[in-house]
């Protein structure tokens, strides 16, 4: 086992030569094996645990076992402990998806903390026929069809999967010829609990039906994993024509896509789900704007948890979630006899001056509303503010972070960078001006 170890270490290219790799160690026969087989490669290697705490007694005592193997090995051991439920609470996630998340957010700072280029779990194949199976029956597109992949990238960090290469009954007869001492992971069944039916039912009544159904379903996933590769080229050249970049001036980034385009999609389904999910977007959500399409509704908004999609139009705009941001305004008093040219543009502006004995004060900063009127510089008559940011060409999502400074009596006086109600302009009689200036 030893040698198909380091053969498939070599043939995967999984090391960097000299590397110290850090291990994820739970204390069960997977981990514990794939410490030993590390120590017998002369790998270099430290030891890294994380106590989920969902059962206190038996979290601490792996906690002490995988504690007591770095020491027995003569390896550094790092740990750390997680109140995975409250977490899972406060994030909105499952149990298995907060500890999941927590696992790899902290064993990645670990690695850039300590140096350690590699970090190492100790999949099997079993582990990756699951994985299939679980990916599979939720839905998903044909990268969650390869399984589990040797190598990988998770928070910066190279992540490898050296056990792979190994059946769990490959596992067990390593770790009873070696009389590996090991703990029964206690957090499986509050992690897993879908995955264990599989493995506990599914699968022993496929191998009952097809006894080689384990090298058969490894030789699928790496079928799948090469058409994979074919059709993720496909998809990257098919992004790279359809996606446009823009920039907001309200400061954030943005790209989108031709509805027209998409509607044109064939197969279409399967491409707009590739196209949206690297941004989050699952299987429902992809759906539902199917549903809409060639012609969804203008300001339909579909969500990732990072990402909004917004029609816009004739276009579907992508950005990242992030609640607007009020903007900083200076309302300050010219000194006496310092006034500003005549004849400024109607363009939008970070600065505008405004006839200070016009505008009641205190000036304040809100969101501009449905049914708001103001009478745009250079007009002699009030516009819905909807329709303006319509003439402004804004977008779905800019609209969403347009403020405006009202007067007491809730009258506009600037339509903040856009422009200065008609109102209070500077005029030839103007003796007192107020400036008024977006900070940063």
């Amino acid at each position: 086992m030893l040698d198909r170890f380091q053969e498939y270490l070599t043939q995967q290219h999984l090391l960097p030569s000299g590397a110290k790799v850090l291990l994820a160690v739970s204390g069960g026969r997977d981990s514990v094996c794939m410490a030993h087989l590390f120590s017998r490669a002369d790998i270099p290697f430290a030891v890294a645990h994380c106590n989920f705490h969902l059962r206190p007694v038996d979290c601490d005592r792996d906690q002490a076992f995988v504690r007591q193997l770095a020491l027995d090995y003569g390896v550094p051991f790092h740990t750390t402990g997680f109140d995975t439920r409250a977490y899972a609470r406060s994030s909105g996630m499952g149990i298995e998806e907060a500890a999941r998340h927590l696992r790899y957010e902290w064993l990645a700072g670990q690695c850039r903390e300590h140096g350690y280029p590699v970090l190492a779990t100790a999949h099997h194949r079993d582990d990756s026929i699951e994985t299939f199976f679980l990916n599979l029956f939720r839905g998903t597109g044909i990268a969650g069809l390869h399984g589990i992949r040797p190598s990988s990238t998770i928070c910066g960090i190279a992540l490898v999967r050296p056990m792979l290469c190994f059946s769990r009954v490959d596992i067990d007869a390593y770790v009873g010829r070696h009389h590996l001492a090991y703990v029964e992971d206690s957090t499986n069944s509050e992690l897993d609990a879908r995955r264990n039916r599989i493995r506990h039912q599914l699968m022993p009544l496929l191998r009952e039906l097809y006894p080689s159904v384990d090298s058969t379903m490894e030789a699928n996933m790496q079928r799948m994993a090469d058409t994979g590769q074919v059709f993720d080229a496909y998809v990257k050249d098919l992004q790279s024509t359809l996606r446009h970049s823009g920039r907001s001036p309200f400061g954030f980034d943005y790209f989108y896509y031709s509805l027209a385009a998409l509607a044109a999609l064939s197969p279409r389904s399967t491409l707009l789900f590739e196209l949206l999910r690297p941004y989050g977007f699952n299987a429902a959500t992809v759906a539902d704007l199917m549903a809409q399409l060639p012609v969804p509704a203008t300001g339909s908004r579909f969500f990732s948890a990072t990402h909004e999609a917004v029609v816009d139009r004739d276009r579907l705009l992508v950005v990242r979630r992030k609640d607007p941001v009020p903007p900083q305004v200076e309302v300050r008093t010219l000194p006496h006899g310092e006034l500003p040219s005549l004849g400024r543009g109607r363009a939008p502006r970070a600065v505008e001056h405004v006839d200070a004995d016009l505008v009641r004060q205190p000036l304040t900063l809100r969101q501009w509303r449905d049914g708001d009127r103001f009478m745009p510089l250079g007009m002699e008559h009030l516009r819905l503010v909807s329709d303006f940011l319509k003439d402004c060409k804004l977008n779905a999502v800019e609209k969403r972070h347009v403020h405006v400074l009202v007067d007491p009596d809730d009258r506009i006086v600037w339509v903040v960078g856009l422009r200065i109600d008609h109102r209070y302009r500077i005029t030839s009689a103007t003796r007192s001006v107020l400036r008024l200036s977006l900070m940063g």
